[in-house]
């Protein structure tokens, strides 16, 4: 079986619609081997994609008790799903196919690395997220679910 080369670009985007964190990454998953492979023209647009995704975002997170929100948007292939926290922090994944619990868990597993960053005293809200061991947990989310 030949391996499957899906592609996913993760953010996090602050209440200023900032980006604070953001990362590419490859499935770890059906023999795939983590690394992205977005197309070179594809590569610059993706945080275009997310960022034109938080308006829908702003209007369904009134409409759903969730926080995981699932796929808002879609641009050509590509699939846009959210999680928010209570902070109204927003956690966006660019993504090309439907895969809802794995996103789930990752997510959920980010979201916990999330508040132990928040916990430290050096960190305010907003502000970019450079941690080397937040970085590792993120990855490592992405390799166990994605």
């Amino acid at each position: 079986m030949a391996p499957i080369d899906m592609s996913f670009y993760f953010a996090i985007i602050g209440t200023k619609d900032n980006p604070i964190y953001e990362v590419e990454f490859g499935t770890s998953k059906s023999g795939g081997d983590g690394v992205a492979r977005f197309r070179e023209d594809q590569r610059p647009m993706n945080q275009f994609v997310l960022h034109s995704s938080l308006d829908i975002v702003e209007e369904v997170q009134w409409t759903q008790k969730e926080l995981y929100l699932k796929i808002v948007d879609r641009f050509g292939p590509s699939l846009v799903s959210t999680f928010l926290t209570a902070g109204n922090i927003k956690f966006m994944l660019l993504h090309d196919q439907k895969n809802e619990d794995p996103i789930r868990q990752f997510f959920t597993e980010v979201h916990e690395a999330y508040v132990k960053t928040l916990m430290n005293p050096f960190y305010e809200v907003d502000m970019r997220i450079t941690s080397v061991v937040f970085d590792s947990r993120v990855r490592a989310a992405a390799r166990k679910y994605l």
